[in-house]
């Protein structure tokens, strides 16, 4: 999803942060070191806080619960007032477009926006009407993108593995139609990771063309081979588009990771999963609960790299004078 605009501003900050599509390395990792800093055990975590008078817009349009909590602790934690409003109970609901929706709560001092929605491009109309003090950040757009976690995703391999020069990543299930995938694809692209995986069955095999560089398996077995990091993602059903899977034991039974699956992967490899998991069906409880497991690491890191994000915004506005 490349976008006709810039996100950055005429200093290289971010302004809005929509996709992780085009951005530098340079950028991504002082992310990431940010978001180290951010940690609850951090001796440099911020004092005083640094979005002190901010107001911070939740307005979430799917259902959402680590995304939405995490973005709500961030923004509270970094000393704004947090304003979380629901979507299908605001006037969307009565045929306000976005766009009055944004402009309304722009009037009353809103400082940035935390937006997540099934309609692609929603992200970009809302960036380009926005104020210019104003930003808007993405928590989840259609299947198209989720920087945020693809963040998440880098720090917490980061943690783990201490690079990504020489990872083996397979990203396994959903791929068609996961913002999470494309998300952890263009991070680990812009980071460094030399062999990305996407392994689906063939219903669920995003386009030709899409997830440039992966290489791409039709067998769980053969993808998860020597990988050093192990994503999961599930089915995502309620996006239609067509796509189908078997069902439940059918689908656990040809692609589901068991502890026997992960055995085929690097023995030092981690697991992950962006939540929310379906338990035996494209994991199993054994390895979502097992030693390799970082699945509630990566949503412990989501608080901390929300943080790292509305940090940076809030530095990038003070340094153009807004």
């Amino acid at each position: 999803m490349k976008l006709p605009f810039s996100q950055l501003d005429a200093n290289g900050r971010l302004r809005h942060l929509i996709t992780l599509e085009g951005l530098g390395r340079d950028l991504l990792e002082e992310l990431l070191d940010r978001a180290g800093d951010c940690q609850p055990n951090s001796a440099q975590r911020p004092v005083p806080a640094p979005l002190a008078g901010w107001t911070v817009a939740h307005l979430f349009a799917e259902p959402s619960t680590r995304t939405r909590a995490s973005f709500e602790l961030a923004s509270v934690r970094l000393g704004a007032y947090a304003l979380n409003l629901d979507m299908m109970l605001s006037s969307r609901a009565k045929g306000e477009t976005i766009g009055d929706t944004l402009q309304t709560l722009e009037s009353m001092q809103i400082d940035a926006f935390v937006i997540r929605d099934a309609e692609a491009g929603v992200l970009e109309r809302a960036a380009r009407q926005a104020a210019p003090e104003v930003s808007i950040v993405s928590g989840g757009e259609a299947h198209l993108s989720h920087p945020t976690q693809g963040l998440l995703d880098a720090l917490t391999i980061r943690q783990c593995k201490g690079r990504f020069d020489d990872l083996v990543v397979a990203i396994a299930g959903d791929i068609r139609r996961s913002r999470v995938a494309r998300s952890a694809h263009h991070a680990l692209a812009i980071l460094g990771a030399p062999e990305i995986r996407i392994i689906a069955p063939a219903e669920l095999m995003p386009a030709a063309g899409e997830f440039p560089g992966a290489r791409r398996f039709d067998s769980l077995d053969d993808g998860l081979t020597g990988a050093d990091v192990v994503m999961m993602l599930r089915v995502q059903r309620e996006r239609g588009g067509g796509a189908a899977a078997p069902d439940g034991d059918d689908y656990h039974r040809d692609w589901g990771l068991t502890a026997a699956r992960l055995r085929r992967a690097s023995p030092g490899a981690i697991v992950m999963h962006p939540g929310p998991m379906n338990r035996g069906v494209e994991i199993a409880s054994d390895v979502a609960d097992g030693p390799q497991s970082v699945i509630f690491r990566q949503v412990a890191n989501g608080v901390a790299v929300r943080m790292a994000v509305l940090t940076h915004l809030a530095e990038a506005r003070r340094a153009r004078g807004r």
